[in-house]
This record gives C-alpha cells, sequence and structure tokens, in this order.
C-alpha cells in the first residue's frame, strides 16, 4: 500500500515497532496489505461503513440531554495476536473465571473468605451489588457467571493485565461477530492467505453452554428466552442479534406469566415453561416482589420460582459484586485463596479510597491517576488525571473526600496502540481487549480474541462505545 504514514504511531504499538517494521505476527498482513491500493483500500472502509449502517449496527450515545443512536465505528485494520500468546491468556481468563465462581458461591453462603480476614466484611455489607435475596441459595452445578467479559489491556511493563472484569450482562459480542462478518465478506482472498480462529460460532457456543445449565432434562427439550428491557436500551440490537442466531425467543418482561411454579412466555399456543432465561435485565428490575416494586421489565414472583430450582437465570442475581471494582483489587487474594495459585494475569495496581492511607495517596496524586467510581461503566463517571483541567481535579477531589469509599483510582497506563485507517494514512490508537467466557458446570469456553474497541480520538484512553469509542475485528492466528 503506497501513501501509508507510519510517523504518527506511538512507541507501544502493537503492529509496528519503532523502526515501523511489522512484528513477527503481522508480518503475513503488513505483506498483503502493502500490495494493496489505498484508494481501494479506502472504498473498503466505505463499504464497511456502509453493510453496518444497512444492518442497524447501532450503540446509544448519551449526552446531556438525550440519548442518540448510532453506528458504531468500524475500522478495517485488525488487531493480531499469535496463538502462542492467546494460550497464555486463555489460562489466566480460565483461572480468574473459576476463581471468581468459587467466590461468588462461597460469598452466599459460608463466606469462608471473610471469616480468614482476607476480605473485609464492610465491602460486601455495604455493596449494593449484594444481592441478599441470594444468600443460602446455590444455583444449578454452582454457576453463577455464565457469561463472562473479562477487559485487557497490554502494557509495556507488563503485557497484558486485566483492567475490569464484567460479571453481570457483559455486551459487546455481536460486534465481535459482525466484526468477522464483514471482514470475510470484503476481504475473502486474505483469510486464504492467513489461517484465524472463528468467533462467528459463538452464538452456538452460547446456546450449548445454556443447555448444560439445566441438570432436569434432556437439552433436546430444554426451553431457553432472552429477557431484554426492549428496543430502548442501548444493547437492545445485540439481545434481538443474540436471539435470533441461538434460534430461541426474544422476550420481555410483559410476556412472562408465573404458572403451575413455573416462570411460563406468552406464544400463540398459550403458555409455554421456560427452562433457562438468559437475561439482559439488571437485577433490580428482574422482580418487583424481591426487588424494586416498580419495575416493569421483570415479572412479580420470578426469584420465587428461580429459588425454587425450577428456572436457571444467567448470569445469576447478584453475581455482580464480582466485578465491583473494590472486589477486583483482592481478585489475586481469591485466586490463591480458592485455588492456591498465583494469578496468571496481573491487576493494574489500584488504591482503595476507603482506605486512609490509599486515600492520602489518591488525593495527594490526583493529577496522575485515574480515578473510577466503585459501580461505574462505560467510561463514565471517571477522572483521567493529565488528561484534566486543575478545575476538575479540585472538583473530583472533593467528591472523592466526601464518599471516599466509591471511588478506587489507578495509574494511568501506557496503553498498546494499533493502527487505524484514517485520511492521512495508517495513525495509531488505544485498544483494550473484551475477551467472552462461556461457563457451565462441564466446561469453560473461551472465544479466541474476543472484541477489541479502540478510542478513535487522537490521543484518548477511552474505548467505550457509548463514548465515541469504535471496534477492531480480532484475529488469533492459526500457527499450529
Amino acid at each position: 500500500m503506497k501513501n501509508i504514514n507510519v510517523s504518527k504511531l506511538y512507541h507501544f504499538d502493537e503492529m509496528f515497532d519503532k523502526c515501523s517494521n511489522p512484528y513477527v505476527a503481522y508480518s503475513d498482513y503488513n505483506n498483503w496489505l502493502l500490495s494493496e491500493d489505498i484508494r481501494e483500500f479506502k472504498k473498503k472502509q466505505k463499504e464497511a461503513n456502509e453493510s453496518f449502517r444497512k444492518i442497524g449496527i447501532t450503540f446509544s450515545m448519551y449526552g446531556n440531554l438525550e440519548a442518540q443512536e448510532r453506528i458504531i465505528p468500524f475500522d478495517i485494520i485488525p488487531r493480531i495476536i499469535s496463538e502462542e500468546k492467546w494460550l497464555m491468556i486463555s489460562k489466566g481468563i480460565e483461572q480468574r473465571v473459576r476463581a471468581i465462581n468459587y467466590f461468588l458461591n462461597d460469598i452466599y453462603n459460608k463466606q469462608e473468605i471473610i471469616k480468614a480476614g482476607i476480605l473485609p466484611l464492610e465491602l460486601i455489607k455495604n455493596n449494593e451489588s449484594f444481592v441478599n435475596e441470594m444468600v443460602g441459595f446455590t444455583p444449578p452445578g454452582g454457576i453463577y457467571t455464565h457469561i463472562v467479559g473479562i477487559d485487557l489491556v497490554r502494557t509495556p511493563k507488563e503485557d497484558f493485565v486485566v483492567l475490569e472484569d464484567n460479571t453481570r450482562t457483559p455486551s459487546g459480542v455481536s460486534y465481535m461477530i459482525e466484526n468477522r462478518q464483514t471482514m470475510l465478506q470484503l476481504f475473502p482472498e486474505l483469510f486464504d492467505k492467513i489461517k484465524v480462529k472463528n468467533v462467528t460460532n459463538y452464538p452456538l457456543a452460547l446456546l450449548k453452554s445454556l443447555k448444560e445449565c439445566n441438570p432436569k432434562i434432556n437439552d433436546s427439550k430444554t426451553v431457553i428466552a432472552l429477557l431484554t428491557p426492549g428496543p430502548l436500551n442501548s444493547a437492545y440490537y445485540e439481545h434481538a442479534f443474540l436471539a435470533d442466531e441461538m434460534g430461541v425467543e426474544l422476550i420481555e418482561g410483559n410476556d412472562l406469566k408465573i404458572k403451575d411454579k413455573k416462570v411460563s412466555m406468552r406464544t400463540t399456543q398459550g403458555y409455554k415453561p421456560i427452562d433457562i432465561i438468559y437475561r439482559r435485565v439488571d437485577d433490580h428490575f428482574l422482580d418487583p416482589l424481591s426487588f424494586n416494586p416498580s419495575s416493569m421489565l421483570g415479572v412479580p414472583g420470578l426469584m420465587d420460582v428461580y429459588k425454587s430450582g425450577n428456572l436457571t437465570l444467567a448470569n445469576a442475581p447478584g453475581s455482580g459484586i464480582a466485578d465491583d471494582k473494590a472486589i477486583y483489587s483482592y481478585i489475586p487474594d481469591i485466586i490463591n485463596f480458592y485455588i492456591g495459585e498465583k494469578p496468571l494475569l496481573k491487576n493494574v495496581e489500584t488504591w482503595r479510597c476507603s482506605e486512609k492511607n490509599h486515600l492520602k495517596y489518591v488525593i495527594e496524586n490526583l493529577d496522575s491517576l485515574v480515578v473510577k467510581e466503585v459501580h461505574g461503566s462505560g467510561g463514565y463517571g471517571m477522572l483521567i488525571g493529565p488528561k484534566s483541567t486543575k478545575k476538575k481535579i479540585e472538583l473530583f477531589k472533593k467528591k472523592i473526600l466526601k464518599n471516599p469509599e466509591k471511588y478506587i483510582a489507578q495509574p494511568t497506563l501506557e496503553l498498546s496502540t494499533v493502527p487505524v485507517l484514517t485520511n492521512k494514512g495508517l495513525c495509531s490508537r488505544h485498544i483494550d481487549l473484551r475477551p467472552f467466557i462461556l461457563v457451565s458446570p462441564k466446561s469453560i469456553n473461551i472465544t479466541p480474541g474476543g472484541l477489541t474497541r479502540v478510542a478513535l480520538k487522537d490521543g484518548s484512553l477511552v474505548v467505550n462505545s457509548s463514548q465515541g469509542g469504535g471496534t477492531k475485528d480480532t484475529w488469533v492466528l492459526e500457527e499450529f
């Protein structure tokens, strides 16, 4: 490809070294890229954008006044990971997910980790993500987090490290699949030259994993449905996509009723009992009798059916306690306590503002830290010290001092970058990676690659789609 500008690449780029030479994982792709005409390549980018527009792959981007539906920006330069590197990542993810499920089982039952003095009771007792209704109850197979998203970032010092755990209702898998399908349509010859592990079979893997969570009856008779808050939800496209790909019903709360001690859904033949609900509705809206009494998104009595053993909910209510950002800081201890191993994937160094010595350090170093709300998500409610004004830092300092338990802080990481295609050529942008993991009593299935999110603004560290980030296809090479 002619007229490619690599002069703006950051010095920790995953595709090119400091001398603009490609790393081994990218060598075949780079050879192919050099043979492409830049004008034709830019046409392909426009075709990809048009394809996403026609399909209607949208996400709600929230502003000050109202949510606006927008097309997810997609960049056609893939993010490539060697198979050897992926095997290392996968082992770390599997270890982490196993430990998280052990932790959830313990924290809602014997609470041995608290008795051992490893985890402070206050982190659970005062945590809004802890669901009292789950105390003393163990879901089928002991699985709490059936669908997990682990957010990884790559740094010069630690290679891949875990930034966040998503154990409630992780989203983005539909974009991962559509990204790959779009690339296959645009560059079929490229996939003949470079062997890449498949990700488009995720819906079938999800269906299989969910079926394995119903221990009572034969798989062929298992009735599964996907519960959505409805078309106004920011991830509704994904809900509809997954239901369609799995061949299961997409339902809303008003489609359900409790009948004969089971949750049943309305059909043209009458009400049909459901065995498993993959729910994309938050805990506190699932059952107005147990949680928010004004909720119209769930069904009254659902928790009673669930706790009677007549229903499997994926993910289990209360699983969100494991992606609390204060709990995150204890994950290395959690892995050691339940599995007796050191974590294969490290955490980012984290300061808990609820602790006096941590708080003192954070307040004194706000201009160099990233501060996050313990229950925050989507990149909202956070401070990026080096990118903030003195005024904003002072305002944030007051918020932290008023409610220190609501915040944690981390160093500003030197995130890796991957080139994106711009009008000026290839320019690097910061990225993260969200692999998707399916957990059942029989297996842990890790999709090879996952969703690479990219901060499209030059120098930005915020990759979230809800704040203007985009996505890339993630390739794990098929090397052996």
